[in-house]
């Protein structure tokens, strides 16, 4: 159970709290009130030098109050000693991990401190361009994005643990990495680990072989952010379910965040055990999906802001709207595209003109997902799932719920009618189907139409619908 401070067990920062109080109240908006409540009976400068201040905070509630405040907190600590220090508050558990990680003699045999030469070196450097910054949003990832940055901005606080899944290619990584990385540039001090689920098994495997599981364990225990990347590889490994529970347990009661990222609903995931199942279900998942047109485009603009290449900037809005169209599967997609772009760009004559006929001229020979009247795969599942209430992520999702079959079924089969693309492809839309999954789910579609008439009349307004109009 962690230690209750108070000021007397800093007694030689007692002066400087008192005159800090009296000059929060006197030149700043803070209500006297909140400090005379929440800040003096509960605010304990522990730590202080020109680099880094440490402040605990008693509670909970006082923890959060004083975190709203911290900004003006620590410009007064600043003006105060004539320093630069930054500001850190801690609940007194974390204190007693600080404490622990710097003196670890300081605290009783109850700490957490691991047994020298134990330690492990767990998880990637995380990759400084996935930022918030760099991301692009839009109504594809737009749920993700500020759950993630919620995460980032008050870790173990809102959503916790966090879900977050989706088709590979579409940002998850990117998100996972933008949290750490945030969370880092507010407040070094924070222990975040980014551990994509391989390496974690890995480790698992490599301390029991050691004999070295307990501090293993340990060490995962200290992170204040835990970022599990392809959570799904965790399947069948069932030593590493019980190390993951487990350490997953106390950083959830220990108000630790937890973000988890995979390429399929919970649910959805095969060989892991229920309790854990459940325990990702018991925070918040949201779903990230392929690029729209519009969110294609402002990815595809940002990649050439932030290219070097002179001609980056000649690409005209048309071929940036083709390659938005054809290639918005997934954002590696999207790149892959542009690269190739660029690279034609370089083979051609210079005084080539790099409009909309150079850029299908690129992609000769190459499938392309858009037909000549516009309609694409990704249009004509939308248009369904939006005829039943639906996510196009429901319908290309592996959910077999009555509702959501049919809209499957019904989108296969409007691909395969209106744009006549082989099984394969068609399968490829929703997650890897087979062709034998194609072909009898267009099968069921067929005899329900001379069978049904209600279900022959919705087929009839989805395809009014997509087909475009004449004059």
């Amino acid at each position: 159970m962690s230690n209750i401070y108070t000021q007397s067990d800093f007694p030689q920062f007692q002066p400087f709290q008192t005159t800090l109080f009296e000059t929060i109240k006197n030149n700043t908006n803070i209500d006297s009130m909140i400090i005379d409540t929440f800040f003096v009976p509960s605010l304990v400068i522990a730590d202080m030098d020109k680099d880094h201040t440490i402040i605990i905070a008693t509670n909970a509630i006082c923890q959060s109050i004083i975190e709203e405040h911290k900004a003006i907190i620590e410009s007064t600590i600043q003006q105060l000693s004539n320093t630069t220090t930054q500001l850190s508050i801690y609940s007194p558990g974390d204190y007693e991990h600080y404490r622990s990680m710097r003196h670890p003699t300081a605290l009783s045999s109850k700490s957490h401190a691991l047994p020298q030469n134990e330690t492990f070196q767990l998880g990637l450097p995380l990759p400084s361009e996935y930022t918030f910054e760099n991301f692009v949003v839009g109504d594809c990832n737009r749920e993700c994005h500020a759950a993630a940055l919620a995460c980032a901005y008050n870790p173990g606080r809102f959503y916790n643990p966090l879900f977050i899944y989706g088709n590979s290619g579409l940002g998850k990584t990117h998100l996972l990495c933008s949290v750490g990385n945030y969370v880092l540039s507010n407040d070094p001090t924070k222990r975040v680990c980014y551990l994509p689920t391989m390496d974690f098994v890995e480790a698992v495997s490599e301390s029991i072989r050691k004999g070295t599981i307990d501090a293993f364990k340990e060490q995962l225990r200290t992170y204040d952010v835990l970022l599990m990347d392809d959570i799904q590889f965790l399947a069948n490994k069932e030593k590493s379910h019980e190390i993951f529970f487990n350490c997953y347990n106390e950083l959830i009661n220990n108000h630790k965040q937890i973000i988890v990222v995979s390429d399929r609903l919970p649910n959805e995931i095969k060989g892991i055990e229920d309790r854990l199942i459940s325990r990702f279900r018991q925070g918040l998942t949201v779903g990230i999906d392929s690029p729209e047109f519009e969110t294609s485009v402002a990815i595809l603009k940002k990649k050439l802001n932030q290219s070097s290449s002179e001609f980056s900037t000649d690409i005209d809005n048309e071929s940036i709207a083709f390659l938005a169209t054809n290639f918005n599967s997934d954002v590696r997609a999207l790149e892959g595209s542009l690269k190739r772009l660029q690279f034609c760009i370089i083979q051609a004559n210079p005084d080539t003109p790099v409009d909309i006929h150079f850029t299908m001229s690129c992609f000769k020979g190459q499938p392309l997902i858009m037909d000549a009247s516009g309609i694409n795969p990704k249009k004509i599942i939308t248009t369904v799932a939006d005829y039943y209430n639906l996510t196009r992520q429901q319908v290309t999702s592996k959910t077999r719920t009555k509702e959501i079959t049919k809209a499957r079924q019904i989108s296969m089969y409007l691909i395969r009618k209106l744009m006549d693309l082989p099984y394969l492809s068609i399968g490829a839309e929703f997650g890897g189907k087979d062709h034998s999954t194609v072909i009898s789910s267009i099968a069921k579609v067929e005899k329900l139409i001379k069978t049904d008439p209600a279900y022959a009349m919705a087929i009839n307004e989805l395809e009014k619908q997509l087909k475009p109009k004449t004059a």
